[in-house]
């Protein structure tokens, strides 16, 4: 089994910054991409930012240039860097990622989601 624990989420007041961290445990022989996805009330699940184990990033447009995601490879950690935080950026925020077990098993996990609130 993996697990994907995350911490680091709280209240912040607007333009203020706060830094998630996620680490991944358990039978695993390597890590593909790993991300931030994000919940707000009311919406749907999206993308915030991924990260692959060569290093590529991508990010959504509504967070580019105020978060970073880094990620390291052999902790099997992704952390998400939050600057300059808008109330906007309030949700609940997941931890995904992309993992080969060992057997060769590949499979898609989810942590157990951390909440940011931005006041304003």
């Amino acid at each position: 089994q993996v697990q994907l624990v995350e911490s680091g989420g709280g209240l912040v007041q607007a333009g203020g910054s706060l830094r998630l961290s996620c680490a991944a445990s358990g039978s695993i022989l390597s890590i593909n991409a790993m991300g931030w996805y994000r919940q707000a009330p009311g919406k749907q699940r999206e993308l915030v930012a991924t990260i692959v184990s060569g290093g590529s990033t991508n990010y959504a447009d509504s967070v580019k240039g105020r978060f970073t995601i880094s990620r390291d490879n052999a902790k099997n950690t992704v952390d998400l860097q939050m600057n300059n935080l808008k109330p906007e950026d309030t949700a609940v925020y997941y931890c995904n990622a992309d993992v080969t077990r060992f057997m060769g098993v590949r499979r898609n996990y989810w942590g157990q989601g951390t909440q940011v609130t931005v006041s304003s």
